[in-house]
């Protein structure tokens, strides 16, 4: 496993696109926190490119990628080697690879320029982030054996997620605006691992108050220190769950 797992890491932190993706991530974080003479206006610039660019790249990636290797894969199960093995170290290795790169790329502008507590939070919410949509791009990937198919069901996903979650959130809250709906809200927030990351900076920050009622009520909760773990559970949910998934689909799927 072991093995594997170094060896798709080693061939995937070669491949072009990813070294692209780092220095692309690089350079978006020097010019935003160069740009802005306020630190926190540059965290929350960069938390947006965060939240669209680095799902976006993970999901769609990791698809290509598992159709790619759907050769190496088929030589791996012809072997003495446990499906679940081979299944776990190509996810490893992919998450490992993206957060490498994201941490190379946005790591050190962030700790540079972000105070302690506050890049910290940003780096362990990319990574959580990147690994999320590596675990939902494996669960699309092994639904369908078409790798165009599975390419469009990967950008809709990440369309639901980081741009369609948002209107549907928006539009309940216009039409039950007259009940007290904050509640169901946090419960309703849980169903979006990019909603759930951006409250945790944006409760970080301090800037809840900008939220009205609503930010108050997330502000109690989200911002405990049990409001903090559950979310944090909420989101290693969100990478367990679809891959947990998807391994008991390879297990019974015939290649």
């Amino acid at each position: 496993m072991n093995k594997i797992t170094k060896f798709v890491i080693l061939d995937i932190l070669r491949n072009k696109i990813v070294i692209a993706y780092t220095l692309l991530l690089a350079v978006l974080s020097w010019s935003v926190f160069s740009l802005e003479d306020n630190s926190i206006k540059g965290i929350l610039t960069l938390l947006n490119l965060v939240l669209l660019y680095v799902p976006l790249v993970a999901i769609i990636f990791s698809t290509i990628y598992v159709y790619n290797s759907s050769e190496f894969i088929e030589l791996l199960i012809s072997q003495p080697i446990k499906r679940k093995k081979i299944w776990l170290s190509l996810f490893s290795g992919l998450q490992l690879s993206l957060i490498v790169a994201f941490l190379v790329g946005a790591g050190i502008p962030i700790m540079c320029f972000a105070p302690l507590k506050l890049g910290g939070m940003l780096l362990l919410v990319g990574c959580i982030i990147s690994a999320v949509f590596v675990s939902i791009a494996f669960l699309g990937a092994i639904c369908t054996r078409d790798k165009a198919k599975g390419i469009g069901i990967a950008i809709l996903l990440w369309l639901y997620f980081a741009l369609l979650f948002d209107g549907l959130v928006l539009f309940l809250v216009f039409q039950f605006a007259d009940y007290p709906i904050e509640h169901a809200m946090m419960v309703l927030t849980g169903f979006s691992p990019i909603d759930l990351a951006r409250i945790l900076i944006l409760l970080q920050m301090d800037v809840s108050a900008m939220m009205g009622y609503t930010g108050a009520v997330f502000k109690e909760f989200f911002g405990t220190d049990t409001g903090f773990v559950i979310t944090i559970l909420v989101l290693c949910l969100w990478i367990a769950i679809p891959f947990m998934l998807s391994l008991r689909k390879f297990n019974r799927k015939d290649l």
